[in-house]
C-alpha cells in the first residue's frame, strides 16, 4: 500500500492542548505529515515557541488562544482557525487534565474541574463537528482517551471515569456523525513520558507501576505517531467508532 496515504497535505488540523506533553507532540507529528495545523491552548508564549519549531522544520502551524471549558473560547478558536487557514478537517480533542485523589477524598470541585477539560472539552469539540456537516467537507475527529477509561487504579476514580465516558461519547459521536462523512476515533494511550508525569514515573512508586506493563516500561511519545497518522490520514478512510489502545499491555494486566 503506498505510503502516501498517510500523507496530511492539503488538510487543516486544530490540536487542543498544544501548548505541551501529548498535544505538542501530536502538533509536530501532523505538520510533519504536512497538515496546516493549527495550535489551541491558552498558554499563547508556549504555543508561539512551538509555532516557531514547527516553521523552521518546514511545516505550517498558526497559534490559536482556546480553553476548552469555555465554549465562547472555542467558537472564537474555529473561526480564527477557518480565517486563517480554512475549515478545520481534522480535530485532535487532547486538552485534558491529570487527577490523583481517592474517591472519599475527591470534593465536588475537584471533580467539576476535571469533568469540564476531559469530558465536556471533548463534547465542546462538537462546534467543530459541526462546521464539518455544515461545510460538507467531512473530517476525522480523534478523541485522546486512556486505558483507564477500561480499567482502575486507586486514586484515580475521576479520571477513569472521565475518559471512559470519552469512549462512550467516541462511539455514539461517530454513529451519529457518519452520515455527515465525518469519522470519530480514539487513541487510548496507557503510560507515556512527558513533563506531566516524568517525576512520579522515575519515582519507586511509578517503578512499581511500570513494573506490572506486560513490555516493562512507559511508552515513548514517537510510538503513538502510527494511530495516530492512521486514523487522522485517508489511511483509516473506513474507520470510525475504533478506539486504539497503545500501552504496551498495560491493560491486560489491569483486571
Amino acid at each position: 500500500m503506498p505510503y502516501r496515504l498517510f500523507s496530511l497535505v492539503g488538510k487543516t488540523a486544530l490540536v487542543t492542548g498544544a501548548s505541551s506533553g501529548l498535544g505538542q507532540h501530536f502538533a509536530r507529528v501532523l505538520a510533519s505529515a504536512g497538515a496546516e495545523v493549527v495550535l489551541a491552548a491558552r498558554r499563547l508564549d508556549r504555543l508561539q515557541r512551538l509555532e516557531a519549531e514547527i516553521r523552521a522544520n518546514g511545516g505550517k502551524a498558526w497559534p490559536m488562544l482556546l480553553d476548552v471549558t469555555d465554549r465562547a473560547s472555542v467558537i472564537r478558536a474555529f473561526d480564527g482557525a477557518e480565517a486563517a487557514v480554512g475549515p478545520v478537517t481534522i480535530l485532535v480533542n487532547n486538552a485534558g487534565v491529570p487527577s490523583g485523589s481517592f474517591f472519599l477524598r475527591t470534593s465536588e470541585r475537584d471533580w467539576r474541574d476535571v469533568m469540564d477539560v476531559n469530558l465536556d472539552g471533548v463534547f465542546r469539540g462538537q462546534e467543530g463537528a459541526r462546521r464539518m456537516a455544515e461545510n460538507r467537507t467531512g473530517g476525522s475527529i480523534i478523541n485522546i482517551a486512556s486505558i483507564l477509561g477500561f480499567g482502575a487504579i486507586k486514586s484515580l476514580s475521576t479520571y477513569a471515569a472521565s475518559k471512559a465516558a470519552v469512549v462512550s461519547l467516541t462511539k455514539s459521536m461517530a454513529l451519529e456523525l457518519a452520515r455527515d462523512r465525518v469519522r470519530v476515533n480514539a487513541i487510548a494511550p496507557g503510560y507515556f513520558s512527558t513533563e506531566f508525569n516524568d517525576t512520579f514515573l522515575t519515582g519507586e512508586a511509578g517503578r512499581r507501576l511500570l513494573s506490572r506493563v506486560p513490555m516493562g516500561r512507559a511508552g515513548h511519545l514517537p510510538e503513538l505517531d502510527g494511530p495516530l497518522l492512521l486514523l487522522a490520514s485517508d489511511s483509516g478512510a473506513f474507520m470510525t467508532g475504533s478506539v486504539i489502545t497503545v500501552d504496551g499491555g498495560h491493560q491486560l494486566a489491569m483486571g
